[in-house]
């Protein structure tokens, strides 16, 4: 009798532990999309996306909860930035916002991708934004007519100026069956490049190279105890060898624009058989600011296409100072909330 009763107890304690745990935890991936953007500030999670032309900022106090989207720009009807709008950016620099993306005058084939740069006109993320243009990517910033092909433009502040850095062509093509690079720049305002674009990443190790078309693309900064970095994606996002490579900062003190400041290891993050073609990520903190994120995308099936899940994920540091992100946890699984959610 006793030890039914005792039994029973277990059982139901083990149940009420499940619930408990279920409670605490998420599964991946959080939502369909790609190109998953996210900025932490204050007590809210703002996430960036495009759909069919228009440019989205959804607003969440819970990382693993993406809020209702706003609509915060329609492309124009007929411009240079009237097709093809991809992976917008939300940055906030100083007291305005800004939002960083790509787009083409028309496209498939995609050979007339440009980067553009909208301005908050209040300092709400998910109020009115003003177009300010196609931003100056290629080798004379004299002639706008010489920019050249370049997506996935992202920014930040190295020892107080602001740098771009982002994906293109040595130089525009018919086809875009092209292979992309990363560049960097300087800029003298969040919306003007103001030096020449500097070569610091082809799609050159082993890793890097073997499919169709390699590319390098996606790059992000990730800056942590004084070290920064460019976490990108290479390989083809279309295939499951979609992965992420690191370029780390040799020495803020010298020059930015050098390749030869930029040390290239990889792959940091790569798919498994369970999950495929991991790339394009952002990096934030949990709501506690005491955990490191990745947000990152993944295809839902082998075959070639961009039908992919965006997926979150903890990650830490080494004793050099590099990130750690480990492998990609199985779609279903229980991972534990962020700390704060």
């Amino acid at each position: 009798m006793l030890a039914g009763i005792s039994g029973w107890h277990t059982a139901e304690n083990q149940g009420v532990n499940n619930v408990l745990a279920a409670q605490d935890s998420f599964k991946n991936p959080i939502a369909d999309g790609a190109d998953p953007w996210v900025i932490k500030s204050g007590e809210y999670y703002y996430t960036c996306r495009s759909k069919a032309g228009q440019i989205m900022v959804s607003k969440s106090k819970k990382l693993t909860e993406i809020g209702p989207a706003k609509v915060v720009w329609k492309s124009p009807v007929k411009s240079w930035n009237s097709k093809t709008v991809w992976a917008p950016e939300l940055h906030q620099i100083g007291k305005k916002w800004y939002i960083y993306y790509a787009a083409g005058q028309s496209g498939p084939p995609f050979i007339y991708q440009r980067s553009g740069v909208l301005e908050s006109v209040t300092d709400d993320p998910q109020g009115e934004y003003v177009d300010k243009g196609m931003l100056k990517t290629g080798d004379d910033n004299a002639d706008p007519s010489k920019t050249i092909w370049a997506i996935d433009l992202t920014v930040t502040s190295i020892n107080g100026k602001l740098y771009a850095a982002w994906s293109g062509w040595e130089r525009n093509a018919t086809t875009d069956k092209t292979s992309q690079h990363l560049y960097i720049a300087r800029m003298s305002n969040p919306v003007t490049i103001s030096s020449q674009r500097v070569k610091i990443s082809s799609p050159d190790q082993p890793w890097e190279r073997g499919g169709p078309l390699d590319l390098n693309e996606g790059p992000q900064f990730l800056k942590n105890k004084g070290n920064t970095f460019i976490i990108y994606s290479a390989r083809e996002s279309w295939t499951p060898e979609y992965r992420l490579g690191q370029l780390k900062l040799k020495d803020s003190t010298r020059v930015i624009l050098d390749a030869k400041n930029w040390i290239k290891s990889g792959p940091v993050f790569q798919g498994t058989p369970q999950v495929l073609g991991t790339g394009h990520a952002s990096f934030t903190t949990s709501p506690d600011g005491k955990e490191w994120w990745i947000f990152y995308h993944s295809k839902k099936e082998s075959s070639p296409g961009w039908n992919r899940d965006l997926r979150l994920q903890q990650f830490s540091w080494d004793a050099k100072g590099n990130p750690v992100f480990g492998i990609p946890v199985v779609a279903g699984t229980l991972i534990k909330k962020p700390g704060g959610e």
